[in-house]
């Protein structure tokens, strides 16, 4: 595909905690950074998301007495996976990765802000009501299809991808510039099932040599 005026990059919590080393790595996560600044050049458009979690946070295991990181509770928006404490507000681990090229990006959507409410879509929070302001953003710009990479691909990527889609958006996941957590307690893995959800939502895959 040739990226046109209608056409926009959404890069997805590529950030330090999610790195090796980070607070939740993503398995390979430092290995998104090269593909997606390859492909930048090709899109006029370009937006990043980033985790801004409080102190605290309800998506956060330390805030549940006696559970466990990757447990799953069910709050008043839904069920929640648990989650190592990550991405804080200010600190290193929130801050994008090392090498990340964010100069070409018009557009910094900052999610989980709300202590009680978390929030893996760029579009929309955890308890499925809550915009973020993002479809808005596009449209005014005369966005028409929303091409995603970045982290984590069975967690902020499928969710971002399936709330474009509801929102009225073409929605692309470039398979080379995105990497999975797979959490091992869920039937299957994560991986899978968010692969096999995209698909049948009408979520595209391509390559970054679909976007030379």
């Amino acid at each position: 595909m040739i990226p046109g005026p209608a056409d926009l990059l959404l890069v997805v919590d590529v950030q330090v905690d999610f790195l090796p080393g980070g607070a939740l790595p993503v398995p390979d996560g430092d290995a998104v950074v090269r593909p997606i600044n390859a492909i930048q050049g090709a899109f006029r458009h370009v937006a990043l998301t980033q985790d801004w979690h409080p102190p605290g946070h309800v998506s956060f295991a330390t805030r549940h007495s006696g559970r466990a990181p990757y447990e799953t509770i069910t709050l008043t928006a839904g069920e929640q996976t648990l989650w190592p404490d990550h991405c804080v507000q200010g600190t290193p681990g929130a801050g994008f990765a090392p090498g990340l090229d964010t100069s070409r990006a018009a557009l910094v959507v900052r999610k989980g802000l709300t202590p009680d409410l978390d929030s893996y879509s760029a579009f929309l929070e955890a308890d499925r009501t809550t915009r973020t302001g993002l479809a808005g953003a596009l449209a005014e710009r005369g966005i028409r299809r929303v091409v995603l990479c970045g982290l984590a691909t069975d967690f902020c990527v499928m969710w971002s991808a399936l709330d474009a889609r509801e929102a009225g958006f073409e929605a692309l996941v470039v398979e080379d510039a995105v990497a999975g957590i797979d959490v091992p307690s869920l039937a299957g893995g994560s991986l899978l099932a968010a692969w096999a959800r995209m698909e049948a939502a009408g979520i595209g895959r391509i390559t970054v040599a679909d976007l030379a």
